[in-house]
C-alpha cells in the first residue's frame, strides 16, 4: 500500500471533522420507505430480490443520489446495489466517486476494497481495506476489516487474483512449456524403459 496514501487520508487538515460527522438526515430521509424495505432485503440475502426489484433500487437509489451528489454514503449505497444487479463498471464509479467525495469514510474505502476483491484486483482490494482498518472507529468495524484483509490475504497466497496486463505471446510459451514438459517426461520414461 502506498504510505503516502494513508498519510493524506490520516493527517489530512479535515481528518477530524469527516470522522465525527454524520449523514445528513435530509439526504437519509429522501430514501422511500419502499427503497428501505429493498435495502433491508439486499442486506439480508441480495439472493432474495427479484431482478424487477434490483432494478427498482438501483433507480430509487439513483434519484436519492441525483438529489444529494455530495453525499458519500448515498453513493455506497447505489454502488451496492449495483453489485447486486451485476452493474459492475457504474458500481466501481459510484464506488470510488464515494470515496473520493470522502477519502476518510470507513464504509466507503471498505466496500470499494471488496469490490476490488471480488474482482479479483488484489493489490486495489488490499490498499482500500487497509485504509478501512485505519479509519475503523469502534470494534465493529475492526473486525470487518480484519476479517476482509484476511480473505485478501488468502486470495492472495492461493494465487487467486486477476494478473492486470499480460504480453500477447503468454498464452504461446504457457503452451510450448507445456509442450515441453511433456517431452522432457516421456523421453525420461523412454530412458527408464531401456
Amino acid at each position: 500500500m502506498n504510505t503516502e496514501t494513508s498519510e493524506i487520508v490520516l493527517n489530512g487538515s479535515r481528518t477530524k471533522a469527516a470522522l465525527s460527522s454524520r449523514v445528513s438526515s435530509l439526504a437519509l430521509s429522501s430514501i422511500t420507505p419502499p427503497t428501505q424495505t429493498l435495502l433491508l432485503r439486499m442486506f439480508a440475502d441480495p439472493y432474495i430480490l427479484e431482478k424487477d426489484d434490483k432494478v427498482a433500487l438501483v433507480s430509487q437509489l439513483r434519484e436519492c443520489v441525483a438529489k444529494f451528489p455530495e453525499v458519500s454514503e448515498l453513493r455506497v449505497l447505489l454502488g451496492m446495489a449495483l453489485c447486486v444487479n451485476f452493474d459492475v463498471h457504474p458500481a466501481i464509479e459510484e464506488l470510488k466517486e464515494s470515496v473520493r467525495l470522502a477519502p476518510n469514510s470507513f464504509i466507503a474505502q471498505l466496500k470499494l476494497g471488496e469490490l476490488w476483491m471480488r474482482l479479483r484486483v488484489m493489490d486495489r482490494a488490499e490498499e482500500h481495506t487497509k485504509l478501512a482498518s485505519l479509519l475503523a472507529q469502534n470494534l465493529a468495524q475492526a473486525d470487518l476489516a480484519r476479517k476482509q484483509a484476511a480473505m485478501i490475504r488468502t486470495m492472495k497466497r492461493e494465487g487467486i487474483e486477476r494478473g492486470g496486463f499480460k504480453s500477447p505471446f503468454s498464452g504461446i510459451l504457457k503452451s510450448l512449456r507445456r509442450i515441453w514438459t511433456r517431452q522432457t517426461d516421456d523421453s525420461s520414461v523412454a530412458l527408464e524403459v531401456q
